[in-house]
């Protein structure tokens, strides 16, 4: 399904919304909600918005447990870090105990080994299952998601939930959730926007099948539901929007 705005506060109030919906919906049926986050400029708005009135108030934060989609390979305080820039505009400013949340960082052991720690902590919280009611995602003008890069042996990982890797294209390591873990949510949004992006768009949902290429392609949700959450100049090249409701 896709969701097309005029202008990012529109988008990122739709995206608000959805969320406090999976919060709520996850707490009432199961007492918690599980959530993996996203990094990037696209959530930065979704983000602020969650942690100020009257959205704050609307999610019981002591009941959420918070991941991450993926994340780069540096230290909290690094302001490359997907993890520090949650906290500084979400998570610093919402009552959430700090035992809930789970960065992809640890000074102590090697990128590999945190992967198989956190995939480890996932199946404690998720069970054998691994279903996340919500997973943020974004999506590059290069058609990645997650740590899912073109042409990265990561895209075809299928036994493993999270995976380490050196991408030599930034020459630094990347954590990320893989295919099959994350097509197992309930639901996925995806935060797309600007120009920049309207190639790589119309590749993902209408172009021909290449996920070597573009990997956002590979997001195929099991029993759950993929939302793009777009604005129109994302969304210029699409043929037509009824034809993904």
């Amino acid at each position: 399904m896709i969701k097309k705005f005029n202008d990012l506060q529109q988008l990122n109030t739709s995206a608000a919304q959805l969320f406090i919906q999976a919060a709520n919906d996850a707490i009432a049926k199961k007492g918690n909600f599980t959530v993996a986050l996203t990094g990037g400029s696209s959530p930065v708005g979704l983000y602020q918005l969650l942690a100020a009135s009257p959205y704050r108030e609307q999610v019981q934060w002591d009941q959420v447990y918070v991941f991450w989609g993926d994340e780069r390979w540096v230290p909290l305080n690094d302001e490359r870090s997907n993890a520090r820039m949650a906290f500084e505009t979400l998570l610093d400013h919402v009552p959430i105990s700090r035992g809930h949340i789970f960065p992809m960082w640890a000074d102590t052991v090697s990128p590999e080994e945190f992967a198989r720690q956190y995939e480890q902590a996932l199946k404690l919280h998720l069970g054998a299952d691994g279903i996340f009611d919500l997973i943020l995602l974004g999506m590059g003008a290069d058609g990645h998601t997650a740590s899912w890069f073109p042409h990265t042996a990561v895209v075809h990982e299928y036994d493993k939930w999270v995976v380490a890797y050196f991408l030599k294209a930034q020459e630094m390591h990347r954590i990320t959730l893989t295919v099959p873990l994350i097509n197992r949510a309930k639901q996925m949004v995806v935060i797309t926007y600007g120009e920049s992006k309207s190639d790589a768009l119309y590749e993902v949902l209408e172009g021909a099948r290449n996920p070597e290429k573009y990997p956002a392609q590979l997001l195929e949700p099991i029993a759950g539901e993929v939302i793009w959450i777009v604005d129109e100049a994302a969304a210029a090249k699409l043929s037509s929007l009824e034809k993904h409701q």
